[in-house]
């Protein structure tokens, strides 16, 4: 698109503090939370609080900050629901 600059209205730059500022977001992390090594896959968001389930017995995280993490898919509820489905099934015996 060679004239993509003429069909541009306009322009927004947040920056992390902007972020942090205007949503809320810890560190302006709108992954909430770092897409880093320490972070990524099952240690989402924190070991220890990773797979949709927390160390508070039927207490589950579902949002951004957990696994695939990132963005606003609905994957991590769904995710979070299946688990949920499992422990019932399961009496919620660890």
């Amino acid at each position: 698109m060679p004239d993509i600059q003429e069909k541009i209205i306009v322009k927004q730059v947040l920056s992390p503090a902007t972020i942090e500022r205007e949503y809320g977001l810890s560190g302006g992390q709108w992954h909430h939370g770092e897409l880093e090594m320490d972070q990524m896959f099952l240690l989402r968001p924190v070991s220890g609080a990773t797979q949709y389930s927390t160390p508070i017995e039927k207490l589950y995280l579902c949002g951004a900050g957990t696994h695939p993490g990132g963005g606003v898919t609905g994957i991590c509820g769904h995710n979070a629901a299946n688990k949920i489905k499992k422990d019932i099934k399961n009496g919620f015996k660890k």
